[in-house]
């Protein structure tokens, strides 16, 4: 019996997506199931956690309807990073699980968030990680704590349900910011903080080993083979390292979805304000990680907000960026004198400041939409120019390759417009769902499919195109990228200021 088939699965902030992979990374089955993301107050997030398995289940059961499930070695699973849920001694919700999204606690950032525990975990102070919210719950919630049976991350809480057990990767668990990068355990100072210890926590293994085999009522619930293997996965963004096959120096994956997250490949540990640090796929590794939160976001803010565009009205089959993209092709660089500082969401790396807000800078009487589109895409690009070239100075290396995925890899436009701003090489993934297929490639390593993880990325990933920085273009955008890097810090102070006003 050949066993040469994977299910990788991506349990995101939206949905759970499950993918049959084959041994060479194409995508024989596929299915998606969505659940619902609350909002109770202003700057929280929450979920219920059972969604995630219930999303999981539908779309594992429908990806291997289609498939010859005989030939499935293994399911490995990522997933939304940061978030987590306290669970009873019993294993079910004490209350709805708090999202790396939510930004309650923003004063806990203020009074814990120290430089040791950034040497510690590799992060940054900011609200994002699980630790922040957790010293939340011991302040705002006790009874909550004083109940925990479990505190477990997104991988944590499935792992357990398909195996029974409470492990999960140490590379699924570092983004909650409780473990001590430099040795992928917990870090005992860190718990004791929040009123935790070891056994209220998931046993961590390496990424890509093999945490048990899936129950037989799952494996019969679920459709699948008995005795499957179910393998260590990591967090979305590791994953979708791993996908793009950007797990060597001088490459970096940079995801454009919704947030812009891009990363690069360390084998040594280091830490810094222009990056997070993170466990890489390949056991022992790093992952040096930027973030912006306003990506593709920020696009579609413009569109439904501002745009007007209504392409069904016009009896156009494309949708209303597409429409906007190719007035903004027509523009010069620089959007005729129009900058867009992209913090709609915030400013993350590097500087870490909740307070800071969008802005566009140069408006005038000639600027119309496809203008202020255009700045949009320029900015995002300015940014990650700034982002890049800050974890290039880290690594001590040149980052020469950009390889893109997401929603955003598909716009011929932009992702030009990168690499005209950027100077550097982009290209773009084969298959769309990379972060799925870096789960992929756990699962085919651990079964055996591949003899490493090296292996798996070589013979699973892939590329479709690829865009060069044009001669003609690069000195203006360098002379604006002069510019654009003094917005932020021009503005910092009157960012704070509007925030004390209107908090």
């Amino acid at each position: 019996m050949t066993l040469d088939y994977v299910i990788g699965v991506d349990c995101s902030t939206t949905a759970a997506k499950a993918v049959v992979w084959s041994s060479d990374g194409r995508a024989l089955s596929e299915a998606r199931s969505t659940f619902e993301t609350l909002q109770p107050r202003p700057g929280w997030g929450e979920q219920n956690a059972e969604d995630w398995w219930s999303a999981t289940s539908a779309a594992v059961r429908r990806a291997v309807q289609t498939v010859d499930t005989s030939r499935i070695a293994a399911i490995c699973i990522t997933h939304q990073r940061e978030s987590f849920v306290c669970l009873d001694a019993a294993g079910k919700p004490l209350r709805p699980a708090m999202l790396w999204l939510d930004t309650r606690a923003t004063a806990e950032v203020e009074k814990h968030g120290t430089e040791e525990v950034h040497r510690i975990t590799g992060k940054p102070p900011n609200p994002t990680p699980a630790w922040y919210k957790l010293l939340w719950l011991a302040e705002h919630e006790p009874e909550t704590l004083d109940r925990v049976g479990k505190v477990v991350d997104v991988a944590g809480f499935l792992v357990h349900r398909l195996t029974g057990e409470w492990t999960t990767s140490w590379a699924s668990a570092d983004p909650m910011g409780l473990v001590d990068m430099a040795t992928f355990d917990y870090s005992d100072d860190l718990l004791r903080a929040v009123g935790l210890d070891r056994s209220r926590l998931s046993e961590l293994r390496a990424p890509g080993s093999v945490l048990g085999t899936a129950r037989d009522d799952v494996c019969t619930q679920l459709g699948l083979p008995p005795g499957l293997l179910v393998v260590a996965g990591v967090g979305d963004g590791q994953s979708a390292q791993l996908g793009t096959g950007a797990v060597t120096p001088g490459r970096a994956y940079l995801n454009l979805g919704s947030g812009i997250v891009s990363g690069t490949f360390s084998e040594t540990y280091s830490y810094g304000r222009e990056y997070r640090t993170l466990a890489a796929a390949v056991p022992g590794a790093y992952t040096l990680e930027t973030f912006l939160g306003g990506g593709t976001f920020n696009l579609n803010w413009f569109v439904e907000k501002f745009s007007g565009v209504d392409t069904r009205a016009l009896g156009l089959d494309l949708t209303p960026e597409q429409v906007l993209e190719t007035a903004a092709a027509q523009l010069p660089p620089g959007s005729e004198g129009l900058l867009a500082l992209p913090y709609w969401a915030g400013a993350l790396t590097p500087y870490w400041d909740h307070h800071a807000r969008g802005i566009l800078l140069g408006l005038t009487g000639v600027h119309g939409k496809s203008h202020v589109y255009r700045a949009l895409l320029e900015g995002i690009a300015f940014e990650q120019r700034m982002l890049t070239d800050g974890a290039e100075h880290a690594l001590g290396e040149p980052v020469t390759d950009v390889i893109v995925l997401g929603g955003g890899s598909r716009s011929a436009v932009w992702c030009q417009i990168i690499a005209d701003v950027m100077q550097r090489r982009v290209t773009v993934v084969r298959e769309p769902e990379s972060t799925c297929l870096g789960s992929g490639m756990l699962a085919a390593t651990a079964a055996g499919v591949h003899e490493s993880v090296s292996a798996a990325a070589e013979a699973m990933s892939g590329t479709a195109c690829a865009y060069e920085p044009d001669d003609g273009r690069v000195p203006t955008y360098d002379r604006l990228y002069q510019v654009y890097r003094d917005v932020y810090p021009a503005n910092r102070e009157l960012f704070a200021r509007l925030a004390a006003v209107t908090s």
